[in-house]
């Protein structure tokens, strides 16, 4: 680290951290170890402060868009390797405590003036989270709780007096009990609640899936208002939900969910699809081929994870084989410079190593990606496996408009991120699953469609 104020701080607080890890040693006292506790949070908390406020003043300043960022919290997941959502909640923070630039254009992009600093959205949260009695946690609850229906049905004075209220309570409450708490305080403020609607409520329709994170599969649940939309599903359910024979066991519920499978496999066969990522929706399984080879032990779907072995080799019976062999045999893995569309059989091997959006720390799945020349198509690179990578719409954007680096290493894909984001400039790769291991030949890969 070059010599800096920064870097004379961070050599102190280096020092002040091994000082206080001395003090909690094997030969620290009870009362000692808890007195650490207490100062370690108090610590903590004033970094957090720190950290919210840097973040307000690179959003102010309009450091993120200048490096091609839509929005602080993508730039905060690259730059400190964090999760979307503890990103999100970093920013929401700042926007509630941080200062803001004042509305003559002082302090916004391109004004090149110092911006006249406005009070935070939250001044007596800034005030009890700037003195260390809260946490950034604390904060996160406040700020949802005052952008809730409840708060802005209020008078702005009955809000301000709310804010108030809110802020002197985070500093006794955990933040679980401060939503509680200040959940209870808005419907009571709140007294005439939401304006009567003499109109029809609102209908709701909607179906969520959610993959497991920890086993194969996910959960299906759906709500319909609309009548005409339920009565068409319950129609085809009804329909192929009943009962085989007069010893089928199974329930009603599981004769329902294999009906709604049988359904949605049917349409894949024959029906009218629109195409998804540039070719039409096919269930998909990648397999070695070493496993190929000894009656199928395992396999990979590409939204379900992982398949059993008796339901691969079931697959395998019933479906065609499509040679995958990442080496350019088999389906056309390598068109040279002929075109730089993505044939469907290229696309498949991509999305065999890749397995959705490259870029690490992205969990956008394969139908949301295109297709990336890394030697651009129009300076000589080939449509080939080994010049190709599979990018969302939002990091493709990024990679043409910033300096943002994607390469092959092995056969891998390697992000190398701007100096800015990490001055080293070290590349990070996403971790690999077994279908997705480094090669330089590539994986050998059969597939299922």
């Amino acid at each position: 680290m070059l010599p800096s104020p920064v870097a004379d701080a961070c050599r102190l607080l280096d020092a002040a951290v091994d000082a206080l890890a001395a003090a909690a040693g094997p030969g620290a006292s009870a009362a000692e170890l808890v007195e650490t506790l207490r100062v370690r949070e108090s610590v903590v908390r004033r970094l957090e402060l720190l950290g919210v406020q840097v973040v307000a003043e690179l959003d102010r300043r309009g450091t993120f868009a200048e490096h091609g960022y839509a929005s602080p919290t993508r730039a905060l997941q690259d730059l400190l390797r964090l999760d979307r959502g503890v990103a999100a909640q970093r920013v929401a923070v700042a926007e509630a405590v941080g200062a803001r630039a004042g509305l003559a254009g002082a302090g916004l992009p391109g004004a090149g003036l110092p911006g006249a600093g406005l009070p935070a959205k939250l001044p007596a949260t800034a005030e009890v989270f700037a003195a260390g009695d809260t946490s950034q946690a604390h904060v996160a609850v406040i700020a949802r709780l005052l952008a809730s229906p409840p708060a802005g049905r209020l008078a702005p004075e009955i809000w301000a007096g709310a804010e108030i209220q809110l802020a002197d309570a985070a500093a006794v409450y955990t933040p679980r009990e401060l939503q509680q708490w200040g959940t209870a305080l808005l419907e009571m403020l709140d007294e005439d609640g939401p304006e009567p609607d003499d109109g029809p409520p609102p209908q709701v329709n909607e179906l969520r899936l959610t993959r497991f994170v920890s086993k194969p599969g996910g959960r299906l649940v759906g709500r319909y208002d609309d009548a005409a939309m339920f009565e068409a599903i319950t129609a085809v359910l009804d329909a192929k939900a009943a009962p085989l024979t007069g010893e089928d066991e199974r329930s009603g519920a599981e004769r329902q969910a294999e009906a709604l499978a049988e359904v949605c496999g049917w349409v894949l066969d024959h029906g009218e699809l629109p195409a998804v990522g540039g070719r039409r929706p096919t269930p998909t399984v990648q397999i070695r081929l070493e496993d190929l080879e000894q009656r199928a032990r395992s396999g990979m779907l590409e939204f379900a994870g992982h398949l059993a072995p008796t339901a691969l080799r079931q697959l395998a019976c019933d479906s065609g084989v499509v040679p995958m062999v990442l080496d350019g045999a088999g389906q056309p893995l390598d068109v040279g410079r002929l075109t730089r569309s993505i044939p469907d059989g290229l696309r498949r091997a991509v999305t065999a190593r890749d397995g959705g959006c490259a870029h690490p720390g992205c969990d956008r799945p394969p139908s949301w990606c295109e297709i990336h020349h890394v030697i651009p198509w129009e300076h000589g690179g080939p449509t080939a496996l080994g010049n190709l990578v599979m990018l969302c719409r939002a990091h493709h954007r990024q990679i043409h408009a910033t300096d943002w680096v994607v390469r092959l290493r092995d056969g891998i894909p390697e992000f190398v991120p701007p100096a800015w984001v990490d001055p080293d400039r070290t590349p990070r790769t996403r971790p690999r699953t077994w279908g997705s291991t480094p090669a330089r030949e590539g994986p050998r890969i059969a597939e299922f469609a």
